[in-house]
């Protein structure tokens, strides 16, 4: 899988506040990237990665089902391709040693998500 040239860059967006997913979906929109699918907990993230071919997971790290960390790693183990952000309001939640275990290629904060550049990681 991964990413086609010429072709926009396809996220899912994995977090249970339906209002992040509207703000995170304008953010991404807005940057030229394909938000094709939201998941509101590990089990739909997972279910909605084997179907699609996706580039890219911005997932939050505390879900009702699972922990971010767990579910990015799963994710990772399912496709290596896959470009794993994980996210949170709470920065103490993933260590370096968490982050590099989790597969995920990055962690940002979600207020400082409008004013980061993703596009080195995505």
């Amino acid at each position: 899988m991964g990413a086609r040239p010429g072709m926009p860059t396809r996220v899912l967006i994995v977090d249970d506040d339906s209002g992040f997913r509207a703000i995170a979906r304008t953010l991404l929109h807005g940057n030229g990237y394909a938000v094709v699918a939201e998941a509101a907990d590990g089990a739909e993230a997972l279910t909605t990665a084997d179907r699609l071919d996706l580039d890219v997971a911005l997932v939050d790290v505390q879900l009702p089902d699972t922990d971010g960390v767990s579910l990015a790693r799963r994710l990772a183990d399912h496709d290596a391709g896959l470009r794993i952000v994980l996210t949170s309001t709470d920065p103490a939640l993933v260590t370096p040693a968490a982050l590099a275990e989790s597969g995920a290629v990055a962690f940002v904060p979600k207020q400082e998500l409008a004013t980061t550049d993703l596009a080195r990681w995505l």
